[in-house]
């Protein structure tokens, strides 16, 4: 058996594509209209109650029980490229979790929840930075050195 993807919910195919091509960057693997399918494994489909066999009514907005999750590199960068999205609804304010990745987590033009946090990569890389040692780390990141070594040279 072999994972295929993730299909959301949308109300507008085409507002929805651009929505994430231009803020995440994700690039089309298939376009079947109603159905959009990106690179990374993420597919959106308009019509969601016609594909599932469910009344319209069934098919919710905001759940609130999935999030799509993204890492991002430039983390600050992201944030001010988010700011050119005044109709966004966040659900709080970035977060700086006690393992030391920031994360800003706001909802999509369906109501899901998207996370985007900094690349945990980019996390070692600022704590090895400010003088941390690999031990130090691990003990910060409650995670191994073997497995922060892995991540940082994958």
């Amino acid at each position: 058996m072999k994972y295929t993807c993730t299909v959301i919910s949308v109300v507008d195919i085409s507002a929805a594509r651009n929505f994430y091509e231009d803020l995440f960057g994700l690039e089309v693997f298939q376009d079947y209209g109603r159905n959009i399918a990106f690179t990374c494994g993420l597919a959106l489909q308009q019509d969601f109650d016609w594909l599932v066999d469910l009344p319209k009514e069934k098919i919710l907005k905001k759940s609130n029980n999935a999030e799509i999750v993204f890492e991002e590199q430039d983390f600050d960068g992201f944030l001010n490229k988010l700011k050119e999205y005044p109709d966004i609804e966040y659900l709080g304010e970035v977060i700086d979790h006690s393992w030391g990745q920031r994360v800003i987590r706001f909802y999509d033009l369906d109501g899901h929840i998207i996370e985007v946090g900094e690349d945990m990569k980019m996390v070692i890389k600022r704590f090895l930075a400010n003088g941390m040692t690999m031990e130090e780390v691990s003990v910060k990141m409650d995670a191994s050195v073997e497995d922060l070594t892995k991540l940082l040279n994958s």
